[in-house]
């Protein structure tokens, strides 16, 4: 199994930064593809960004391009999300997963391990 522990939540000004961090254990880093998603209240999980194994391929949801991005360090198994010029709609939980396939996706139902989350607040 693998753990997944997100940290580096906060609140921001809106058009401020912020860098999300997830580090795992239980299970080497090798071969994990790593995801981020996120939920507000009373509204659906949805798909922020991931990044396979080897770095070689990334992908973001249209509403955060060009402003958030995904990183890895496999030597600290560690994942990160930088996100800059923050808006109150990024207000949400922010949630770390991983896939032993090892391509990343932006596909929730691909992903078997997944966080506790960190709370991101953009105030106005």
């Amino acid at each position: 199994q693998v753990q997944l522990v997100e940290s580096g939540g906060g609140s921001v000004q809106t058009g401020g930064s912020l860098r999300v961090s997830c580090a795992a254990s239980g299970r080497a880093f090798n071969n994990l593809g790593m995801g981020w998603f996120r939920q507000a209240p009373g509204k659906e999980r949805e798909f922020v960004a991931a990044i396979s194994w080897t770095s070689g391929r990334t992908y973001y949801a249209d509403s955060v391009k060009g402003r958030f991005t995904i990183s890895r360090d496999n030597a600290k198994n560690t994942v990160y999300l930088q996100m800059n010029s923050l808006k109150p709609e990024d207000t949400a939980v922010y949630y770390c997963a991983a896939d032993y396939r090892g391509l990343g996706s932006p596909a929730s139902y691909d992903y078997a391990y997944w966080g506790q989350g960190t709370q991101l607040t953009v105030s106005s």
